[in-house]
């Protein structure tokens, strides 16, 4: 699912002809996908040559409330909004406010990374495009989920995030560095990046429904509430449940995919995209030259075969551009970005060499469905059969899910019945990491509790597992399981504290493994 290098096409080259419509009978199938994987609510925007040929919504906005999608629903998007961070960016470029290949401390003198050549020399490009060095996912559990830190509490602390190779080498997706863009749209711009986002983006674009921060999305009535499947051995693997509206990315990530949009703000995005930064309505949104470098492939991404029969999905190229993925599909140029946050996934599509423009949401995690509906549509405007891709990734979702139940079977099947080494209470205590904060382990008549101090409510019990391994009980159920591993010196005091995710298949964003705790010297 990632996008390579761009072809070498000028951006006005002619378009290939679209089929006029979407498919027929689209309607009644897209009903008949929604009922059979028992998500709530789909909503789908399809524009072709400048027209919005489809916007509108099936199902439900919440389980067993009986308002229903429609086009002016708004759904979380999930990291689909990295393409709008990035365009806020070329906006202040058009402005001349700064430039791709500005240093970052340029214009965040404060800013640093753990490496201080690094720290000199990462540009606004280089915020973008996945390639610091950092690892996948690095940082995101001091936003997944509700991290407490202001953004730019947040970015400061990105100097104790070590990395996990060499600066510009390798592609390893992160979140982390789309809020340094954020704030430094804070810092050229003047405005929050939601005062921003709202006023320069989103309104100018037409984008009626669209939202940028949490209270503008909670005030909508027509709104998708977020589901997930969390009730089963492994999340993924229950029914659908409402998740709590809190469940949500803390405030300091919205840069990296805090928005929310319904189908007819899709389109209209869509059109823009196109339209290469004209807006329907005459004007301009960001300038010809700045679609162009935000198209424009950066980072190679590796190739990695998809399983069985998503095997044709597999791209020949694949690169990461400014907030877009650019690969191949059957010889069509594929421009596009997924995007997930708790209980709702997205995906948006540019076809541009046949001008046409996909978007698709969810508000449920049920990946065959969104895929599903996505591909349908991309093999029809490029004029291939139905290949039923929702039968193609309900197969391999329950797969993946059998595999990672049968991984965390396999693995509890086998502790050894050892230990703990200590009495329960000398293993309390405040642990910190550098760059996330601390975490206090208590002791209580009800035994072990972990509290993760820098997240709200990200709190439980601490289960023993075998030697000084416990395991987590979360209070709330939609955060990822984590062993919890005591390692003791020789005068048998705990002296670091490491963590891994119980589940084989946990979202990278649950980055127990780069946590290094150390206890907190007691200063009384």
């Amino acid at each position: 699912m990632k996008l390579r290098i761009l072809l070498a096409l000028p951006l006005l080259a002619l378009a290939t002809p679209a089929l006029a419509d979407p498919p027929g009978g689209l309607d009644a199938k897209i009903e008949a996908l929604r009922k059979a994987s028992g998500a709530p609510g789909i909503a789908v925007a399809v524009v072709e040559h400048g027209k919005t040929t489809l916007a509108r919504g099936w199902g439900y906005r919440k389980l067993g409330d009986p308002a229903k999608v429609d086009a002016d629903t708004i759904f979380q998007t999930g990291s689909t909004g990295k393409a709008f961070t990035a365009t806020a960016l070329a906006i202040l470029v058009d402005q001349g406010k700064l430039g791709w290949d500005d240093r970052v401390i340029d214009h965040m003198p404060w800013f640093r990374m753990y490496d201080p050549w690094v720290t000199r020399e990462i540009t606004v490009r280089d915020l973008l495009v996945h390639h610091s060095g950092l690892g996948l996912g690095a940082g995101d559990l001091l936003f997944v989920p509700r991290g407490s830190l202001s953004r730019k509490e947040t970015v400061k602390r990105l100097a104790y995030l070590k990395p996990a190779t060499s600066f510009r080498s390798n592609y390893a997706y992160d979140n982390i560095l789309y809020m340094v863009a954020g704030q430094l749209i804070e810092e050229v711009s003047g405005k929050s990046w939601e005062d921003f986002m709202t006023s320069e983006v989103l309104k100018r674009g037409g984008m009626t429904t669209a939202t940028a921060t949490y209270e503008a999305r909670w005030a909508t009535a027509d709104r998708a509430f977020p589901h997930a499947r969390i009730g089963g051995v492994v999340r993924g693997d229950g029914p659908n449940s409402v998740l709590d509206e809190r469940e949500e990315l803390g405030r300091a990530a919205m840069p990296a995919g805090g928005l929310a949009l319904s189908a007819n703000d899709l389109a209209q995005w869509l059109k823009i995209q196109l339209g290469h930064g004209a807006l329907p309505g005459g004007g301009r949104l960001f300038s010809e030259t700045q679609a162009m470098e935000m198209w424009k492939g950066v980072t190679v991404q590796p190739l990695t075969p998809y399983p069985g029969s998503l095997a044709p999905l597999t791209p020949k190229f694949s690169t990461y551009a400014l907030g877009w993925e650019v690969e191949d599909y059957k010889g069509a140029r594929i421009i596009s970005h997924g995007g997930g946050v708790f209980g709702s996934i997205t995906h948006v599509i540019l076809l541009p060499d046949q001008d046409v423009g996909i978007a698709v949401v969810v508000n449920s995690e049920d990946v065959a469905l969104l895929r599903g509906v996505a591909h349908l549509l991309v093999d029809h405007y490029l004029g291939i059969p139905d290949q039923d891709w929702f039968k193609r990734f309900s197969e391999f979702m329950d797969t993946r899910i059998a595999g990672g139940k049968a991984a965390l079977a396999s693995g509890k099947a086998t502790p050894a019945k050892v230990g703990p080494s200590l009495a329960p209470e000398r293993y309390a205590g405040t642990y910190r990491d550098p760059w996330y904060g601390d975490v206090a382990v208590t002791h209580g008549t009800d035994g072990l509790r972990i509290d993760f101090k820098t997240t709200p409510r990200m709190a439980g019990k601490l289960v023993h597992w075998q030697y000084d391994t416990f395991v987590t009980r979360f209070d709330d159920k939609a955060i990822e399981p984590a062993y919890v591993t005591f390692a003791l010196d020789a005068e048998g005091k705990v002296a670091r504290v490491t963590m891994k995710p119980e589940s084989p298949i946990a979202d990278f964003s649950y980055d127990y493994r780069d946590l290094d705790l150390r206890p907190v010297e007691d200063k009384k």
